[in-house]
């Protein structure tokens, strides 16, 4: 067998010698052997073996050779009725048995070919479905897979984890005990369209422990049924640092506008208590009890306005520049392009760490890139230009819009202007902000517009003494002052 096998099957460089050879070899003994004898039909052989070989004309071809041998060493008489018809018959044996093994061959090879890629593809599915395996059971995200009615099916480690199971019991269990809000995801069925969405929801362990998850999901329909595959984040640390951030900026915020509002207070304070004592100078309401009570009154409300709200910068860290202006732009670029604004930023390459709480630069940032995008709503030129680079020891950021200018800048950053939009204390908040980790904020005039410059100071911490001369320089700042005799000058719309 493994002998015919290499003549059938072997290729074209091996098969065609064998049956030349074959081909002679039975016409030798064709012409030798008694004439009574037709040998004819041993043609079949080679036929078989170029058939394996050779293409239709070929095979054609070496037909018509062993028809015209098989005839010329026959002893039986040739005529149009007897040897015409023997011939074709002869070469409709040879040929049809050629081709019989051409087609064989050509389908073995297929087939060959077919399986080979099977298995090709079998390995490499059998290989990605290993990795996926590993990258699954290695994810440090729970990742999840259910029926349509929520039961979970297969679930990773970090899944059991997550929902405080041990390895291996998650499967099995109804995931509506542990992530509520996917009651929510409507059943499936092949006639309707998979989700692919996320969400943010309250799961719950099984200890009755509640924490914020953050889930992306996606449902598909399978000749089982309709499947949900979820990944599942625990985003509590992050709920948590948000609000704490958010309680930590409140104070701060809090703590400057009341010390801008004593600051007003002792102004006007300062004001009552100069006519209060020119009218007790006079001595006409000497006597007068109100006017004693409200000499009093004055006092208190002095006392209450000198209360020391320094700011001070606990949460100052060294804050790398280039990741916070992206986030910065991630956050406003939307807002911009629907305002017809077009942005344009140039930030200097491995600008250095600087003295920040990151939460109030954040805020400065986004108060000066919403004064820019209001003073050019009614401008036919939208442009804001964002630059940093450095400055010394530290980075200076500036903001320059085309929104046309300040009319005032020497009130901008004076609280509670009369024409600014809400309070007027956008601006006053920010560079007090700015202040408190060393850091500035001054305005530039443009010739079309505005530009606000943030300074910031390198990522050392600040000393005892540096601590005492910005504490100085505030209480400095607060010191009462006299209040105006005329309306002051109008303010921008910059807040």
């Amino acid at each position: 067998m493994p002998l015919f096998s290499m003549f059938v099957w072997g290729t074209r460089k091996t098969s065609l010698p064998i049956a030349a050879l074959m081909i002679a070899l039975i016409a030798a003994i064709d012409a030798h052997a008694a004439a009574e004898i037709p040998l004819g039909f041993l043609y079949l052989a080679p036929m078989l073996v170029v058939g394996a070989a050779l293409t239709r004309w070929e095979i054609a071809a070496v037909a018509s050779v062993c028809t015209w041998l098989a005839e010329s060493f026959d002893e039986f008489p040739w005529g149009p009725h007897t040897g015409l018809p023997r011939d074709l018959l002869y070469f409709s044996a040879f040929f049809c048995m050629g081709l019989f093994m051409h087609e064989m061959t050509r389908s073995r090879r297929l087939s060959a070919r077919h399986m080979r890629q099977i298995e090709g593809e079998m390995t490499a599915r059998r290989d990605a479905e290993e990795q996926l395996k590993v990258l699954v059971d290695s994810s440090p995200a729970a990742i999840i897979t259910t029926r349509s009615d929520g039961t979970v099916l297969l679930a990773n480690d970090a899944a059991n984890r997550l929902f405080g199971l041990e390895p291996g019991t998650l499967s099995g269990l109804p995931i509506r005990n542990y992530l509520p809000s996917l009651i929510n995801v409507p059943a499936l069925d092949s006639n309707r369209q998979a989700f692919r969405t996320a969400m943010q929801c309250r799961g719950r362990r099984a200890d009755g422990e509640v924490f914020q998850a953050d889930v992306w999901f996606s449902t598909y329909v399978t000749s089982a049924g309709p499947r949900l595959a979820a990944m599942v984040l625990d985003t509590s640390e992050d709920l948590r640092t948000h609000e704490e951030s958010a309680f930590h900026q409140m104070l701060t915020s809090s703590r400057i506008m009341v010390a801008a509002v004593s600051h007003e207070v002792r102004n006007v304070c300062g004001a009552i208590a100069l006519v209060h004592e020119n009218l007790a100078r006079s001595g006409k309401l000497k006597e007068n009890k109100d006017f004693e009570t409200l000499g009093t009154l004055v006092l208190a409300l002095e006392r209450i306005a000198a209360m020391d709200l320094r700011q001070t910068a606990s949460h100052a860290v060294g804050v790398e520049v280039q990741p916070l202006l992206d986030e910065l732009r991630i956050v406003i670029e939307s807002s911009l392009r629907e305002g017809g604004v077009t942005s344009r930023w140039e930030v200097e390459e491995d600008l250095p760490p600087v003295w920040a709480d990151r939460q109030s630069l954040m805020q400065v940032f986004l108060n000066l890139t919403k004064n820019s995008e209001r003073a050019m709503e009614d401008r036919e030129q939208k442009e804001l230009i964002v630059r940093a680079r450095r400055e010394g020891l530290g980075v200076a950021i500036s903001f320059r819009d085309t929104g046309g200018g300040v009319a005032h800048p020497e009130r901008l950053f004076h609280p509670f202007q009369q024409d600014a939009q809400s309070t007027g204390l956008g601006l006053y908040l920010s560079r007090a902000l700015m202040r408190s980790f060393k850091g500035d904020l001054h305005y530039e005039p443009e010739t079309l517009g505005s530009t606000f410059v943030v300074e910031l100071s390198p990522a050392v911490r600040e000393s005892k003494n540096d601590s005492d001369e910005q504490r100085n320089s505030d209480i400095a700042d607060r010191r009462p002052q006299p209040l105006p005799r005329e309306p002051q000058p109008a303010a921008s719309d910059r807040a």
